[in-house]
């Protein structure tokens, strides 16, 4: 129950944390979008807490859930027009940071606060 309730809140800090990296552009970012984005990241920690799968070390486990719960936020962040971002760049820079903010949570769970899988 600790690992669930640690890498939840880890993932609602990082979805926050995507979401004044995301809303730091010169256009104002829609509440809808925000929200997606916040709740996507809490997912992530949410399915890091919950499941029992292991991958060999942290560091896998983190970046493979990372990837695979940042895949949907980054194919909506294709459709989204920006002026500095081309939709593959914005592909790839969502999974990328969805890949470090799933090794984080992992980090802190597993590391930091001992939570064994």
């Amino acid at each position: 129950m600790k690992r669930l309730i640690v890498a939840t809140l880890s993932g609602l800090l990082f979805g926050f944390a995507c979401f004044g990296l995301a809303s730091s552009g010169p256009e104002p970012l829609p509440w809808m979008i925000g929200v997606q984005i916040i709740l996507s990241r809490a997912l992530m920690g949410f399915g890091l807490g919950i499941t029992k799968f292991e991958f060999g070390h942290w560091t896998i486990r983190g970046l493979a859930f990372g990837l695979i719960f940042s895949l949907p936020l980054a194919f909506g962040g294709m459709i989204a027009e920006s002026p500095e971002f081309t939709p593959m760049m914005m592909f790839i820079s969502t999974v990328f940071m969805g890949m470090i903010y799933g090794f984080l949570v992992e980090f802190i769970t597993t590391v930091l606060f001992k939570s064994k899988i």
